[in-house]
C-alpha cells in the first residue's frame, strides 16, 4: 500500500504517539475535508483550542474519512519522555516498514527536531527502509493532515465519549 503517515503526540495523561495512515490516492480528498473545517482567521485545526461542538464535527469528519490510525502507548513505562518517544518511534518505523509506507510526516517540535532526525536515521537503517521511507517534519499550519493525529491523540487521551467518537479509525493500539 502506497501511503503517507502523519504523526503527532500527546502527553495529556500518558505518552501517546498517534500515526494516521492515508492512502496516497486519498490525500487530496482528506486534506480538502479538513481544510473545510478551518474557520476564517484560523491557521489550522487544533483540538485543544476548539469548542466541544467543533471537536465533535472534527471527530465525525475524521471518522468518515477512511483514515486508519495506530495509537502507540508508552504510558509511564520508560524513565524519560525521550525514552517514551524513542520506544514509540521504533514501533512506528517497524510498522511503516511492514506496510510499505512511502512518506512519514511528523509534527515539528523544534526542541526535538535534531534528536528526532538522529533517531530516524538509526531506526530506518536498522529496519532496512532507509531508501524506501521518506520522512520529514512539518508544522501543522503547513500540513492540514497533521490535524488527523492531533485530533485522534486528543480524543483517545480524553477517553469516554471522545474516544468512542474516534475509535472507528483506530485499528491498533500498541503498548511499547
Amino acid at each position: 500500500m502506497n501511503s503517507h503517515v502523519f504523526v503527532d503526540e500527546t502527553k495529556h495523561r500518558d505518552y501517546l504517539l498517534v500515526a494516521s495512515v492515508v492512502v496516497s490516492a486519498e490525500l487530496d480528498v482528506v486534506r480538502k475535508g479538513l481544510r473545510e473545517l478551518v474557520l476564517p482567521g484560523q491557521r489550522r485545526l487544533h483540538m485543544k483550542n476548539e469548542s466541544d461542538q467543533r471537536k465533535q464535527a472534527i471527530a465525525a469528519t475524521i471518522a468518515r474519512s477512511g483514515v486508519i490510525a495506530t495509537v502507540y502507548d508508552a504510558g509511564r513505562r520508560h524513565r524519560t519522555e525521550r525514552e517514551r518517544r524513542a520506544a514509540c518511534l521504533e514501533a512506528l518505523i517497524n510498522d511503516c516498514t511492514a506496510r510499505g509506507d512511502a512518506v512519514l510526516v511528523l509534527e515539528q517540535d523544534d526542541t526535538l527536531l535534531s534528536w528526532d532526525k538522529q533517531q530516524l536515521i538509526t531506526l530506518t537503517r536498522d529496519a532496512g527502509c532507509r531508501d524506501t521511507l521518506r520522512y520529514e517534519h512539518r508544522r501543522a499550519a503547513a500540513e492540514p493532515l497533521l490535524a488527523l493525529p492531533d485530533a485522534i491523540a486528543w480524543s483517545w487521551a480524553k477517553g469516554g465519549d471522545w474516544r468512542r467518537r474516534i475509535e472507528p479509525v483506530v485499528t491498533n493500539v500498541r503498548t511499547v
